[in-house]
């Protein structure tokens, strides 16, 4: 889909000088698809919701990070108490002496390789430094403007240390919310019990759930589903596979709930949910709020 909608560096960056500024959303709320020429960091703190980048949906909730870089195109739909915080950067205007190619994945990486978890013990760690930021960010001063640039590498390099891809296998055992989401992330095609899981890892059933819920707005059961219907819809967006081979690729042994629970979610069946969806693709409309679909639990 195509937007007209630009979000600019002059209605964000207080000065000419300024380089960086944090946007906080807490909550985000549904946001249209939109593009801006400056790019951007997403650090996603707690609840849940769907961002959409690049026409790509993903569900997202705590410890979820996106590199967005300029001209890229995204939305936020279906959110529920989503809290994160944008920090928006410009990049001909960083002048502190680093490697900044390497540390914030610029056009030339695939959108796949800019968006990883952030652990636990890393969510801690750079909340303090974020919120520094912000702080130091609101001032036009040289030298706020220097220590801006200065914990900006900072958080640049946290995010370095404590990022991972969302399906890696190699997390501790102690990390126990990103051990369960890594294995949600994985079990989209394929049945998942908490339990075995739990017996799997030495974990307590009930306090991993409670942990869950309290991070993540959800339970564990709604947020697979959801990521089944993210998939769900990619697979309708841009695939050619059968309504059943959709549902069986995303975890559902009977095609017939499968349209069940999608049409319980959105509101529309999945065939006319594809038909949609390339109606819009011919027609370029562009995407408002009011497009915006809803998951399930809300």
């Amino acid at each position: 889909m195509v937007s007209n909608l630009k979000l600019s560096t002059t209605d964000y960056f207080l000065t000419d000088k300024n380089a960086i500024t944090v946007a906080d959303r807490h909550p985000q709320p549904i946001f249209p698809t939109h593009f801006h020429d400056f790019d951007e960091l997403v650090i996603v703190w707690r609840g849940n919701g769907l961002h959409i980048l690049n026409d790509v949906p993903y569900a997202i909730t705590c410890g979820d990070l996106f590199y967005v870089n300029a001209r890229d195109r995204h939305s936020y739909e279906s959110v529920n108490e989503l809290e994160l915080d944008n920090i928006l950067y410009s990049r001909r205007r960083l002048t502190l002496s680093a490697d900044w190619n390497a540390l914030l994945p610029g056009e030339e990486v695939v959108q796949e390789k800019r968006y990883w978890r952030l652990s636990t013990p890393g969510m801690s760690a750079l909340r303090h430094v974020v919120d520094a930021l912000a702080r130091e960010c609101m001032k036009t001063d040289p030298l706020s403007i220097q220590l801006s640039e200065t914990l900006f590498l900072q958080v640049a390099l946290l995010l370095m240390r404590f990022r991972h891809a969302p399906d890696s296998p190699l997390l501790s055992d102690a990390e126990q919310l990103d051990l369960l989401l890594m294995a949600l992330r994985v079990s989209i095609d394929q049945p998942f019990r908490l339990d075995d899981f739990c017996r799997r890892h030495q974990l307590n059933a009930r306090s991993l759930k409670t942990l869950f819920k309290q991070q993540t707005g959800i339970g564990v059961n709604q947020y697979l589903r959801q990521l089944r219907l993210c998939k769900a819809m990619d697979l309708l967006r841009h695939g050619q596979q059968t309504i059943g081979e959709v549902a069986s690729r995303c975890g559902f042994d009977d095609s017939n709930y499968f349209s069940v629970v999608f049409n319980q979610s959105f509101g529309v069946s999945p065939r006319e949910y594809r038909q949609r969806f390339q109606k819009n693709q011919e027609r370029k409309k562009p995407a408002t709020a009011e497009n915006a679909l809803v998951l399930p639990g809300r």
